[in-house]
């Protein structure tokens, strides 16, 4: 009577508790001992099918090895795992388990545990740790990294595939019933592990009425594919193929609104048999981001900034002028990787029909501050050498630009060379040129290899950093044939390398291209670095001289 009475009171209190108690046998045999609940709904093994089949395909392998470490030592286990609800094989929800094994008289080991349902103590954690990536994702120069950052957060855990989409021109632009059209980003992709790689998406890529009307309606999208894929409507044709062969078993479209514009949409996809997203796993995506909102508002204030500094600045890189028996050729290249415009510029003013004022030079800082005194100081220099004429000295003019700056405004330190050609008798030009703390000019002889143009001593110092200074000029003959580099410091310095071995190799250079016969504007573009080496911005200028006429 005293055992019957315990047992009604150990019943009445495990149908008390939240958690199921369950008990497996030595030979893995699963029975409810009590507390319906969750334990009811999971997935109950047929005859020969291992319980463990029930364990979401993505937690499997690493639920078996703790199973596996647990059984070994016969320690306790406590976990939280997906399992199929009995009855759908489609839906799975987080389990806390907690197993401890039982020792028999003969050795033999059994497994009391509890069963608890942990969906929303998970999916809450999961929000939490996902949010605080999100939160920690700056500003950038590119919105790639935002995106990038995003699609590694939600990989593998919550998908297999992260691809997301610019919106060209917002939600308002994507008029007709053809889809719409997106600039690709193949950068900003997160793929887990074995699925095949995204076809190119190099150009224009066609997004599907579906996600047309994603962006239209700015409200996420769900999609769940039948066996063997999608059937294909809705979704354009490079779409289906790469989901077919990726096992795609369904599809979340997500748009990315910031200030009430669709600027994005993610797409994100779960493969190789994996369960499709469910309505719970959209609202955390949905969260996730729309987190982004924040970050990308702010790049893209900082890309509305740097577009107008580049505007800026580039107004006042005029194309050279027309020169007999001289050719001409600049470029300005923007860094590729920073997030601000520097000072960066070239500039050449025909003085004369036989003389000619080039200047190049960089003013220090990266911000809109750098690019707005370097077109004052290339609009005084310009009149100062107009105004000075072809028989000035180029010392004696960057001497009273030096003054002229300093009282004006007193920028940051500046760098520049200036030059003054003027044509000989029996052809060629006469060079005159100063050089205030700037890369030395690089001559490229038609007949010689090339040099630097140091002059006997180094460069003068740069302007604005002493009051008065004596100048110096250094004189040299540009023959016909002979070339001219004048460059700024972004194409000879980079982080952690020798900027005497980085002349070198553009010495090394030049000569090689040189001796390709190159036309002039191929050998400046030649001699840029790869662009994953370009850290600062690049302006160049280059001269050849020519036959008359």
């Amino acid at each position: 009577m005293n055992e019957e009475r315990l047992l009604r009171r150990y019943q009445a209190l495990m149908g008390a508790v939240p958690q199921s108690v369950w008990v497996m046998s030595p030979d893995g045999e699963v029975t409810l001992l009590a507390g319906g609940g969750i334990a009811e709904k999971l997935w109950h093994p047929d005859a020969g099918t291992s319980w463990m089949d029930a364990v979401h395909p993505k937690d499997r392998d690493w639920f078996q090895r703790a199973w596996r470490g647990a059984t070994r030592q016969r320690s306790p286990l406590d976990t939280i795992v997906r399992v199929r609800l009995d009855g759908d094989l489609d839906r799975f929800r987080h389990i806390k388990i907690v197993a401890a094994p039982v020792v028999e008289g003969d050795g033999e080991v059994e497994w009391v545990g509890t069963a608890t349902d942990a969906e929303e103590h998970w999916r809450s954690r999961m929000r939490e740790k996902l949010l605080a990536r999100m939160a920690a994702v700056p500003a950038a120069h590119d919105l790639s990294e935002a995106f990038l950052t995003t699609a590694a957060a939600v990989v593998p855990e919550l998908a297999d595939a992260v691809a997301v989409f610019r919106v060209r021109d917002g939600a308002r632009a994507l008029g007709g019933s053809s889809g719409a059209s997106a600039a690709a980003l193949p950068e900003r992709v997160g793929l887990a592990p074995g699925l095949p790689a995204l076809p190119p998406l190099d150009a224009d890529f066609l997004l599907g009425p579906i996600a047309r009307r994603a962006i239209d309606a700015q409200e996420a999208r769900l999609l769940v594919f039948p066996p063997g894929g999608p059937t294909g409507e809705g979704l354009s044709d490079v779409s289906v193929r790469w989901l077919r062969e990726a096992g795609a078993t369904g599809v979340a479209l997500l748009p990315v609104v910031v200030d009430g514009r669709t600027v994005a949409l993610a797409t994100i996809a779960t493969c190789r048999g994996n369960p499709p997203p469910d309505e719970a796993d959209l609202s955390l995506l949905r969260d996730v981001f729309q987190q982004m909102s924040g970050p990308l508002r702010r790049t893209m204030e900082l890309q509305s900034i740097r577009g107008t500094a580049l505007a800026l600045q580039q107004s006042f890189l005029a194309p050279p002028p027309s020169v007999a028996g001289l050719a001409v050729a600049a470029l300005y290249h923007p860094a590729d990787s920073a997030a601000e415009v520097g000072g960066d510029w070239y500039d050449a003013v025909r003085l004369s029909a036989d003389s000619l004022a080039l200047s190049i030079g960089d003013i220090a800082g990266h911000d809109l501050d750098a690019a707005t005194a370097m077109g004052r100081v290339n609009s005084i220099l310009r009149g100062l050498a107009y105004d000075s004429g072809p028989a000035a000295s180029p010392a004696k003019t960057l001497s009273r630009l030096d003054r002229i700056v300093q009282a004006l405004d007193s920028p940051s330190m500046v760098t520049v060379v200036h030059a003054i050609l003027r044509r000989r008798e029996h052809g060629g030009w006469r060079m005159a040129l100063s050089n205030a703390g700037h890369p030395p000019p690089l001559l490229i002889p038609a007949d010689a290899p090339a040099r630097f143009l140091h002059g006997l001593t180094a460069p003068d110092p740069p302007l604005c950093v002493v009051d008065r200074l004596t100048r110096t000029t250094l004189h040299a003959a540009l023959r016909q044939g002979d070339t001219l580099v004048c460059y700024t410091d972004g194409l000879v310095e980079t982080p952690d390398t020798d900027i005497a071995d980085n002349l070198r190799r553009l010495r090394e250079r030049s000569d090689a291209l040189a001796r390709r016969g190159l036309a002039l504007p191929s050998l400046i573009r030649g001699l840029l670095p790869p662009p994953h080496h370009r850290r600062d911005d690049i302006a160049v200028i280059a001269l050849r001289a020519e036959p008359d006429g």
